[in-house]
């Protein structure tokens, strides 16, 4: 049975042949941007038709098992329990303007065990469905009216493309203007880096954000930290990024979490600028979160050595803040577990 909060009006028609595409357009309005389970009233969708999807789709929802407002900056975990028991997490972000982007899981854990990543450490369970994935955006749209949500990463529990067709599926739902409505410069896709899906993502044009979790520019390093870089190396890895962005027309997106005395040294600078050298490149800087504290973040001195070696290597750099570490919802620390900050009531629905 589809989960009819999965599906964009084109494939909603695929799933009912007899449906009309002006009609889908509606009801995936309904369900997803108004955020709706009723089908009453839907223009132009006969009883028969909407008796029909509603036995032959489902409509069930996440529960929200808890919400953790941190204490010390405006971020939000979201712990949720799909219908089947498995627990996952999104994290709503504060933005200017205001507004809101949204953290979401891909899959219930992680089986790629990069070592400074908690959610690597507890294995992997299964692959979110779309609905999971957009329901996750729903959410925190629904609780937080007073600032609109504008943009969502894949960047929570999981490797979004070990879930391809899944998360790309979630992303046409958030795009659509009948959907989520949030634009695709909007959506970012993170990886640590599987190359055949790169490849894929580059051959299907998706217009979507695809960043590479790189953190270090030398294989056996990056090897040590990523397991998976076995088997696509850092060489083969620039490569692929580099023809994605002569495809777009964009930079080189990358991110880089900031270790204390591994990845941090002008060698790891001189090498990002020889392998991307003529490309231009934007490198997220985030400072590590290890929960188990095997690793450190760099002090404000060698992080400082750091930024001014890829500035004269020619690498562009911004960087990110990763919030809410009290209530482990910064980067790396998602566990599916509620612990410290402050219970987070929902704002109320602005009329």
């Amino acid at each position: 049975m589809i989960h009819l909060r999965s599906q964009t009006p084109e494939t909603l028609v695929e799933a009912f042949p007899g449906l009309s595409l002006s009609v889908a357009r509606r009801v995936v309005y309904r369900l997803v941007g108004q955020d709706r389970d009723d089908l009453d009233g839907v223009p132009g969708l006969s009883k028969a038709r909407a008796a029909e999807l509603r036995e032959r789709g489902r409509l069930d929802r996440l529960e929200i098992l808890d919400r953790r407002r941190s204490s010390v900056d405006p971020f939000v975990k979201y712990l949720f329990r799909s219908t089947d028991g498995r627990l996952f997490e999104a994290v709503r972000i504060p933005l200017e303007k205001p507004r809101f982007s949204v953290c979401l899981s891909s899959q219930v854990g992680c089986a790629l065990g990069c070592l400074f990543c908690e959610t690597g450490r507890l294995g992997f369970s299964r692959n979110l469905e779309p609905w999971e994935m957009v329901e996750q955006a729903l959410s925190v749209r629904r609780e937080s009216p007073e600032r609109p949500t504008t943009g969502v990463v894949f960047q929570g529990q999981g490797e979004p493309l070990q879930n391809y067709d899944n998360v790309m599926q979630a992303a046409r739902v958030l795009r659509d203007p009948c959907g989520a409505r949030i634009g695709a410069d909007r959506i970012t896709i993170s990886t640590v880096g599987l190359l055949p899906q790169i490849e894929r993502y580059t051959e299907e044009g998706h217009p979507y954000r695809l960043i590479l979790s790189l953190t270090s520019a030398f294989t056996e390093k990056r090897e040590r930290l990523i397991p998976v870089t076995a088997r696509y190396g850092v060489p083969e890895l620039a490569g692929a990024m580099r023809r994605l962005a002569a495809s777009r027309g964009g930079p080189v997106q990358l991110a880089w979490v900031l270790i204390s005395g591994y990845n941090t040294g002008p060698e790891e600078a001189r090498e990002l600028g020889r392998l991307f050298h003529g490309a231009r490149v934007r490198l997220s800087l985030i400072d590590v979160n290890d929960a188990s504290g095997g690793f450190v973040r760099a002090g404000d001195a060698e992080r400082g050595r750091f930024l001014s070696a890829l500035a004269e290597n020619g690498i562009g750099f911004v960087r990110r803040y990763s919030g809410g570490p009290d209530i482990d919802a910064a980067c790396g620390l998602l566990a599916a577990r509620a612990r410290g900050g402050l219970p987070h009531a929902p704002a109320l629905a602005l009329t």
